[in-house]
């Protein structure tokens, strides 16, 4: 049952801020990552991301679309996709998320420059959009399957939340409102009785309705998931699953179609089901997202197998060298995830944000923030070509991170994701706090009993030592959670075993905890259904999957030329792993399959042995180290795989 937050979280500085439900998260004010990964990544993106994204905005045009569209010349002009604003709001949103973790004066000031463009070409009436509606455009809204109005609006929207929520009500703030506004006007029960082609506009008008108090927003939000599915949008080539247009919301069992568009639209439905305390809309939202981790989901924490449609296969069709794992998909799986774990108060939807962090939205970009991958494959057959650093690349066909792409959705989803990352770690429930990810921070805030200040020492993931000290606690009752992830088998909190979450009552200021995790090197094999990878073994050391990078092989092997030698020792490295492997010789032909070889000329065909193979060792065996996925691309053109044979 959704029930209500004890503390009021209008004014939080988080990015998800549910006034029901289990758990309030702690916001950027209340928690700060001081070291490690994370705090890594956070400083490349206030460093080079944000500018990066913003110089490139301006480079190709999608900023100076709002300047055309001000000049009436933009019909003649513009640039980019029709969805092009989305990417200017994005990057706003990150901006204003750095702003509230850092205070960042520079960014505070482009964001209100920004801010006043998107006001000089909003109409009267609220409506913004520099692709519709003007002399020489189509008109607004004649295209909902594919234009993309509301779903840019989702997005000025959310950065718009960012500022609210940073205690900032300024042009930004005034523009989204009066675009929010128009929405709820020109789509409301009077007006145009259908949904845009691909959600994002529900999650933020939940949100906004967080934000703001007013019903208006969240009543909209309630429409458009109402009518989501009932076929208001044209059939299409890749079918009305496509915009999750094909069944309502409530008889679904599974996510389906673009897996961006299946992510952002679940994250608004859980929303809208905390915030009108529909336990039914919930749990139906929980069983669709349980079923599609258990059956349409890579080891990646990646999602989408379908290049075509960027969309989820069918049940168990995860091929590893065709799965598309969109950045952007990963960044909604960890929108998802977290809103569950606030609304139901299971700890274990920690694992999905943990594993898809560190091995989606950490992949794409590069180790110095300055080019991406769109797609995150688990296998790639043939080294890409570096993108020139000057030039935009075509998503589908880089085989190497990109500076920029034609459709750049995924470096502004990275940059805002990072900026606010804080807002994922730490929750409360007004009895305890909860550490959800393992990160080096600090932490400052109330519980019922009064103030709690812990901080929070770790090398993890290079080691399993997670260490809590508490500075400041109630003099009454409270506790203090940390999750365990479901890999961590002989986990100990103090010394004494734990499994799915530890737990300790009643510290005071001075005294700390010792969570140890045996992050070690773990062989990890597939559902027997998933026919692609059959046969093969991947390695894991704790979060963080491993993969084998051709880098890493001698001189004329690559990466589809080995396999593992049967029944040897794994190594820890410290880092990722070392395996023994071995260089197999392939038997090629002028056609690629042939008859068993024990079958006798003329005999009855039998079933052949599952490891007779047409193979022959070549050389010696071989001692690999296997490196973070993560990591991989990072030393030029590779080739690359997640899974592999097994001998």
């Amino acid at each position: 049952m959704i029930t209500m937050l004890s503390n009021d979280t209008r004014g939080a500085v988080a990015p998800a801020l549910p006034g029901a439900g289990r758990l309030r998260p702690l916001g950027l004010d209340e928690v700060t990552i001081t070291g490690g990964f994370w705090a890594e990544r956070q400083h490349v993106n206030a460093t080079a991301t944000i500018d990066h994204c913003d110089a490139w905005e301006q480079r190709v045009g999608w900023i100076d679309n709002f300047r055309a569209a001000a000049a009436g010349t933009v019909a003649q002009s513009r640039t980019g996709r029709e969805f092009s604003d989305s990417d200017v709001y994005k990057l706003v949103e990150a901006m204003a998320w750095e702003v509230a973790r850092t205070g960042d004066p520079r960014l505070d000031a482009r964001i209100e420059e920004l801010a006043q463009l998107f006001e000089s070409v909003q109409e009267p009436d609220g409506y913004l959009s520099t692709r519709y509606g003007r002399p020489g455009q189509e008109p607004r809204y004649s295209d909902l399957a594919w234009g993309h109005e509301l779903y840019c609006y989702g997005h000025l929207i959310q950065a718009a939340v960012a500022r609210l929520r940073s205690g900032r009500h300024d042009t930004l703030v005034r523009v989204a409102l009066r675009a929010a506004d128009h929405v709820c006007e020109a789509f409301g029960p009077q007006g145009i009785a259908s949904v845009c082609g691909h959600a994002e506009i529900e999650v933020a008008l939940v949100e906004l309705y967080r934000a703001t108090g007013q019903e208006r927003y969240l009543e909209q939000a309630r429409l458009f998931v109402q009518r989501r599915g009932t076929g208001t949008l044209p059939d299409i080539e890749f079918g009305r699953s496509y915009y999750q247009d094909d069944v309502p919301v409530r008889e679904a069992t599974v996510l389906r179609g673009h897996a961006v568009r299946a992510m952002y639209l679940t994250a608004g439905v859980v929303d809208l089901a905390v915030e009108t305390a529909d336990d039914e809309l919930l749990e139906i939202a929980r069983r669709q997202f349980a079923t599609t981790l258990a059956r349409r989901t890579y080891l990646t924490g990646g999602m989408g197998s379908h290049h075509q449609d960027e969309a989820f296969g069918d049940d168990f069709e995860l091929p590893p060298d065709r799965s598309y794992c969109e950045t952007c998909a990963g960044v909604g799986a960890v929108m998802v995830a977290w809103r569950l774990a606030l609304a139901t108060g299971d700890l274990a939807y920690g694992d999905v944000v943990e594993r898809t962090l560190y091995n989606v939205v950490a992949t794409s970009p590069a180790a110095d923030g300055r080019s991406f991958f769109y797609t995150n494959p688990l296998h790639k057959r043939v080294p890409g070509q570096e993108a020139a650093a000057d030039e935009v690349s075509p998503r589908a066909l880089s085989r190497l991170r990109a500076p920029w792409f034609e459709v750049s959705c995924c470096p502004t989803n990275v940059a805002r994701t990072f900026a606010s990352l804080a807002g994922y770690v730490a929750t409360t429930d007004g009895a305890g706090v909860q550490l959800h990810q393992l990160v080096p921070c600090r932490v400052d805030t109330r519980v019922d009993g009064g103030a709690v200040r812990l901080e929070v020492e770790t090398r993890y993931p290079q080691d399993g030592d997670v260490v809590v000290r508490v500075l400041e606690a109630p003099d009454g009752p409270w506790e203090l959670s940390l999750r365990v992830p479901a890999w961590a088998q002989g986990a100990t909190l103090d010394g004494a075993p734990v499994t799915d979450v530890a737990r300790a009552t009643g510290l005071r200021a001075g005294q700390e905890v010792r969570l140890t995790l045996p992050v070690g090197v773990r062989t990890t094999l597939p559902d027997e259904r998933i026919d692609a990878v059959r046969g093969c073994v991947a390695f894991e050391r704790g979060p963080v999957v491993l993969c084998l990078e051709s880098t890493d092989l001698p001189a004329g092997v690559e990466v589809d030329d080995v396999e593992l030698v049967p029944r040897s020792v794994v190594e820890d490295s410290g880092r990722g792993a070392r395996v023994r492997m071995r260089a197999v010789a392939h038997a090629d032909a002028g056609w690629p399959y042939g008859g068993a070889a024990d079958d006798a000329a003329g005999a009855v065909p039998v079933v052949p042995d599952a490891t007779a193979r047409a193979v022959a060792p070549r050389g010696e065996d071989l001692a690999v180290e296997l490196v973070p996925y993560h990591s991989w691309a990072n030393r030029g053109p590779s080739t690359m795989r997640i899974w592999i044979p097994a001998g």
